[in-house]
Formats: C-alpha cells, sequence, structure tokens
C-alpha cells in the first residue's frame, strides 16, 4: 500500500507567499480561501513558528510548502539556518522554481535544497541549483509532470520525488507512465532513492509504485516511532 508523503514529511510554513506566479499554485488558492496573509504577492515571514523547529521529536519539515525559496529575505533565512544548526534531530527540505535568483553557501549536514521541475524546458534549474546554492544535499520534484523531461542530468542529487496534478485541474493535465519510468530508470542507473507520490496510483498502479526516502529521512521516521513506544 503505498504512503501519502505529507506523512513522512511535515510542512512548517515559516513563510507565506510567492511572487513565481503558477497558474495552478494551490498555496495560494489556500491564502485566499482561509486569509492568511492579505497580499501572496508580498510574502511574509513567521518567526514565532521558529520554536516549533525546537522540538526534540524528530521531524522531516518542508519549510517552503506555501512559498518559495526564492523570495525569502536573507535575513529571514539566516535566523532559519541558526535554528537548523541548533536542531540537528530534523531533516529541513526548501524548493524553489527560481534557482537563479539564489546565492547559499552553507554545510549543514540537516539542510536539503531542491527546485521543482514540471517539463522539459524547465530542466535548467536543476544547473541552476547546483551552481547558485553550495549544500551538502540537492532533490528534485518532478510535480506536476507536464510533459516527458527527458533525460536528466542527475549529478549530485540525492533524491527525487515525481507526481501529477491534483484537485479540479487532475482533468486537464494527464501525465503519462513512461515519464515517471523513465525518471525513475535514470535515478536508480545512479542509485537515486525515488518517491513517487500517492497521486500517481490511478496512472501507474499501486503494484508499480516506489516509494523510497533518503537514509537521513528514514532514520528520522524510525526515530519517531521509538517515542510512541
Amino acid at each position: 500500500m503505498s504512503v501519502c508523503i505529507k506523512d513522512q514529511i511535515q510542512n512548517l510554513n515559516l513563510v507565506i507567499g510567492c511572487t513565481v506566479g503558477c497558474p495552478y499554485c494551490y498555496a495560494r488558492n489556500n491564502v485566499k480561501r482561509w486569509h492568511m496573509i492579505d497580499d501572496f504577492a508580498k510574502p511574509e515571514f513567521f518567526p514565532n513558528k521558529l520554536r516549533m523547529m525546537e522540538k526534540q521529536r524528530p521531524q522531516n519539515f518542508l519549510l517552503t510548502g506555501m512559498s518559495d525559496l526564492a523570495v525569502w529575505k536573507r535575513e529571514w533565512l539566516d535566523q532559519v539556518f541558526i535554528k537548523m544548526a541548533e536542531n540537528p534531530q530534523h531533516q529541513f527540505l526548501f524548493l524553489s522554481k527560481r534557482p537563479d535568483m539564489l546565492d547559499i553557501d552553507t554545510d549543514l549536514e540537516n539542510a536539503w535544497f531542491g527546485v521543482t521541475v514540471t517539463r522539459h524546458s524547465e530542466l535548467w534549474r536543476i544547473n541552476a541549483l547546483r551552481e547558485n546554492v553550495r549544500a551538502k544535499h540537492y532533490h528534485i520534484t518532478f510535480e506536476p509532470l507536464f510533459d516527458d523531461p527527458g533525460e536528466v542530468d542527475f549529478c549530485g542529487i540525492d533524491w527525487i520525488v515525481v507526481g501529477t496534478m491534483t484537485g479540479s485541474q487532475s482533468r486537464k493535465i494527464h501525465t503519462e507512465p513512461a515519464w515517471a519510468y523513465s525518471l525513475m530508470e535514470q535515478a536508480h542507473a545512479l542509485s537515486i532513492p525515488v518517491f513517487m507520490k500517492e497521486d500517481l496510483v490511478p496512472i501507474i498502479g499501486e503494484e508499480n509504485m516506489i516509494q523510497e526516502m533518503p537514509d537521513a529521512y528514514i532514520k528520522v521516521l524510525e526515530e519517531q516511532k521509538k517515542w510512541h513506544r
């Protein structure tokens, strides 16, 4: 039985808002529905949420579920990095669609920086990530997958996630199984773990789902289980 990635990685929305302007953005819709901030195009930082990073029970945290790392101010990131260094029991993930706007240098072992790639024309983001972010870990999210990315340079990449469109727009988007299989085969050739999101089940079938996570994330999940005993 496939698992939901949200059960493995918790959203911690320290910043809400984005200026990238994706037409399918679920975060913008949620902000409008729940009135989280006044203007989604003007990102806001919520430093009071930093205390959630002090939890002793290990967590895998996604910090950009309602934002893009490229819109974070340097002072926000500096505060977050300090907390990350103080809490090595957690793993922290960042995502961006504008890695060309980033300039980050960190040796934090629990920091994972990634890009979203939805189509072949966006493969440039992977090179931009490696060029503009000097870090220990890189990942790529291919979601929602709009076309065949083709051959991908996975050099230095530690994890990939593959998914398709969800919600009301899912009827307009058709992700071919072959695209997901190709990404999986390319990644596995380099021993890179692959996580197919649960929304791919209707497309490729439960029996064909691959849901692998990096060792660091698995360690966190194993430690979590001990807290329930």
